[in-house]
């Protein structure tokens, strides 16, 4: 079957608080979807989000952000009731201010917990049955705000920051109801998008997630399972994740984060990986494995680096890990992101999976007709964007790009203006033979650079773009459904 859909991250969504929530926003959303002919919502890592607001940095792979939760949900189902003054009025609406958004939705969802708590015990006892992971999850995030935000490597307490078992019932006592509230926002996340994702669901759509192949160096993860991580006997990293230099930056990109110990992992028969997998499954109908190409080879750099230069590619788990997936967690759908450097290694594990792997039409506007990412060298098992969040937007690209560049462009994608290029690329990976074909929301609304929602190697600016409210509208999902059904998608 030919697929279509939109990446359009929950964050992205218009409504009030600030930012996108599961409320009505996303509903209304998924109706848009549907009329529109889609059959894939996409969205970025739904975890709580980390280090410059990144969703690739979060404080658990199993966590949700709280301040995706809709309080309105709550509202609404009577479980809570807003006093006056507490909503909050951003001054941008197609920016969010994290800090503002933070400090109000926090305050609201405290204030919300103290209503319903108890309410919601035979929910939240079921939910915590089910994540044996939340305990830890929500002891770590109450130790993070007790010991003022510092990275857990760097809390004072040192039986704290081992993971001592006395230490801990210690503080499991102390901040008891700290601890309770975060469990309650887990509980909350989780009700409001498996609620989220059968109404999708029955609306023909399929959520599309996004699963980081590398953990935060700031997560419970990484405090909760050291040995997981090549990490020292003082918790600190030995060698940290990244990607080489290349013609987009000499220095490569640092990413920081910790790398996995595999032999460790394949004593274990890969239960991390399983457990891990097995969450992304009850959360998504199509997982995405962002940077795939790390199971083949990965990129280590040493620790305290300056920069990616003096790093160097291991041999990563391969067919093992994937053996034991396909084992365990037989039937999941899975998308391999392999953007980068691909070599015979990756292609192998790739096609022993039998995963589509990805192209973006963005970078098929060279001289280069063996170009990867050109229509016409898109194979079936493939999912094609016209950009990810991780590159400009169309219309930005086609703006900045060079006259050799432009004119391949308005070759392979068929325009002549500047303005008409952003549909004019979703019209031509809609119609290619590769199976699913994705254009982010910034594309479809043809939006220009100010909504490019990441670039890569930079800190501050990011993850900030929010539809303008109404920007949906009948008109466009009525263009959108044509196109479907031009190209046989949906």
């Amino acid at each position: 079957m030919r697929q279509s859909g939109i990446l359009m991250h929950i964050s992205s969504l218009p409504g009030p608080g600030g930012i996108g929530s599961l409320g009505r926003e996303a509903y209304e959303f998924a109706d848009f979807l549907h009329e529109a002919g889609m059959v894939i919502w996409q969205v970025l890592p739904m975890g709580p989000t980390g280090y410059g607001e990144s969703p690739y940095q979060s404080t658990s792979v199993y966590a949700g952000n709280p301040l995706l939760i809709s309080v309105e949900k709550l509202e609404e189902a009577g479980l809570f009731i807003r006093e006056s003054g507490q909503e909050y009025m951003p001054d941008h609406l197609e920016r969010i201010d994290y800090e503002a958004v933070r400090a109000h939705k926090m305050a609201l969802l405290r204030a919300a917990f103290a209503q319903c708590e108890m309410k919601m015990q035979r929910e939240m006892a079921a939910f915590i049955k089910e994540n044996r992971w939340v305990q830890d999850f929500a002891l770590f995030t109450a130790l993070k705000n007790h010991f003022g935000g510092k990275m857990w490597t760097q809390w004072p307490d040192q039986g704290a920051k081992m993971h001592q078992k006395d230490a801990l019932a210690k503080y499991r006592q102390e901040l008891e109801e700290e601890i309770r509230f975060h469990l309650w926002c887990q509980c909350v996340f989780a009700l409001q998008w498996q609620e989220l994702k059968k109404y999708c669901n029955s609306l023909g759509i399929s959520l599309f997630g996004d699963m980081p192949i590398y953990v935060a160096e700031d997560s419970a993860d990484t405090w909760m399972e050291p040995k997981v991580f090549q990490l020292d006997k003082d918790r600190v990293p030995r060698r940290v994740a990244g990607v080489p230099p290349d013609y987009f930056s000499a220095d490569g990109q640092l990413w920081g984060n910790p790398l996995y110990r595999w032999t460790y992992l394949w004593f274990r028969r890969y239960d991390w990986w399983v457990r891990r997998m097995g969450q992304m499954a009850k959360m998504y109908d199509i997982i995405r494995i962002d940077h795939f190409i790390g199971f083949a080879n990965y990129y280590s750099i040493p620790h305290g680096a300056p920069n990616a230069r003096g790093g160097k590619w291991v041999i990563g788990p391969g067919k093992k890990l994937f053996k034991r997936l396909q084992k365990e967690l037989p039937g999941l759908d899975v998308v391999a992101e392999d953007l980068g450097a691909v070599n015979d290694r990756v292609r192998s594990l790739i096609a022993f999976t039998g995963y589509p792997g990805m192209k973006v039409l963005s970078f098929a506007f060279g001289a280069d007709d063996a170009n990867i990412h050109l229509p016409e060298n898109i194979p079936e098992n493939t999912a094609y964007y016209t950009g990810t969040h991780d590159n400009v937007t169309a219309l930005a690209r086609i703006e900045t790009c060079s006259d050799v560049e432009l004119d391949a462009a308005k070759r392979i994608a068929g325009f002549e203006n500047k303005d008409d290029a952003p549909w004019a690329m979703i019209r031509t990976v809609f119609a290619s033979r590769a199976r699913i074909a994705v254009a982010p929301m910034q594309d479809v609304l043809s939006l220009g650079d100010w909504a490019t929602m990441n670039r890569p190697g930079t800190v501050g600016g990011n993850w900030l773009w929010r539809m303008k409210p109404g920007a949906a509208t009948k008109e466009l999902a009525r263009k959108l459904k044509q196109l479907n059904e031009e190209t046989n998608r949906g």
